[in-house]
């Protein structure tokens, strides 16, 4: 896939943890063929053996797990120059299930991942390392928020924010290692990314799915939470600009498209609409404590690099469902 952004990344020696998610993959489709890139995954969730450069010669997938110390530092190639940290515990449902496990995953592995580069000593080597955290760290209520705008903790007992707290754990442990050891990190925090090739529990990859097979599209409570959401290409576009830009070190981005803002049953009906699908949508109790409402201040991106989302709801929608009706067939 090609950049849309002109200049294109080169030489790179990149080291994914998390890489065989859809988030890794869409990263690899825009990187590998003029970077040597490295995985590191536990391949539970792996969107990368059915896609177009799983066998790329620059590719190399190495599978093992976020909390094995040893496991990952012997897995980080000597000549690594460029860091993406994506392997998380996510998903409502998984979270819910597995509070504990999201802890250690997501503030543990975290912390495995900076001990490893520290004590392999090319802390100094690495251009840029890019943490993926989360819009959750806004809590409840979003609206328009900036990058400097308090984090919100929720109450203890909750479930739910067990992946928030762990997220915005691993981002205090970034900016800890750039301000003590002059670690060349960015933090990211992604609202609601979705597009072609998304696993797990996103909202619209399951809408999409069930509305091509004309099943019952499932929305929790009355459907009035309020989400921006961002085409998975854009998000890359904002990847590719912080491995980029020199501006970008020790920062963090909001990342997403205000523009494409809706609630999530307007969204359950356009994707039947866009689909053609005749399914019906059904309402069931939530039972968990949701986000109400969620909408991001991308100004900071967008003055310091350059970032614009070019996807609106529909021609992302459009190029999703398109992409999973093939895969139906």
């Amino acid at each position: 896939m090609p950049s849309r952004l002109g200049a294109e990344l080169e030489g790179r020696h990149i080291f994914i943890t998390g890489g065989a998610g859809f988030i890794g993959v869409s990263i690899i489709n825009r990187l590998v063929r003029q970077n040597e890139i490295a995985v590191y995954d536990n391949l539970e969730r792996n969107a990368l053996k059915e896609s177009d450069v799983a066998n790329h010669p620059n590719l190399r997938v190495i599978r093992g797990d976020i909390l094995d110390f040893h496991s990952l530092k012997s897995a980080i190639p000597p000549d690594t120059d460029t860091v993406i940290h994506l392997a998380a515990i996510a998903g409502i449902d998984t979270v819910i299930k597995n509070p504990v496990k999201t802890m250690e995953v997501n503030m543990v592995g975290t912390y495995n991942l900076l001990r490893s580069l520290g004590e392999l000593s090319v802390m100094d080597r690495i251009e840029r390392l890019v943490n993926f955290s989360t819009s959750e760290v806004f809590g409840i209520q979003a609206f328009r928020v900036e990058e400097s705008a308090p984090t919100n903790l929720q109450p203890v007992g909750e479930a739910r924010w067990t992946y928030s707290v762990s997220k915005l754990a691993g981002e205090h442990l970034v900016y800890s290692y750039h301000k003590q050891y002059g670690l060349r990190g960015t933090i990211v925090r992604p609202f609601n990314v979705y597009g072609p090739g998304q696993i797990g529990e996103g909202a619209i990859h399951n809408f999409v799915t069930r509305a091509i097979r004309g099943e019952p599209l499932v929305v929790h409570g009355d459907g009035d939470q309020i989400r921006s959401w961002c085409y998975i290409d854009d998000l890359v576009d904002a990847v590719v600009l912080i491995l980029s830009r020199e501006v970008a070190v020790g920062e963090v981005f909001n990342i997403g498209n205000p523009r494409s803002t809706i609630t999530v049953l307007s969204l359950a009906e356009k994707v039947v609409h866009l689909s053609g699908s005749r399914s019906s949508i059904q309402h069931v109790p939530k039972t968990y404590r949701d986000v109400e409402l969620r909408i991001p201040n991308i100004d900071k991106a967008m003055n310091l690099l350059g970032f614009h989302p070019r996807i609106d709801l529909d021609e992302g929608l459009g190029r999703t469902i398109e992409w999973y009706r093939k895969r139906e067939q």
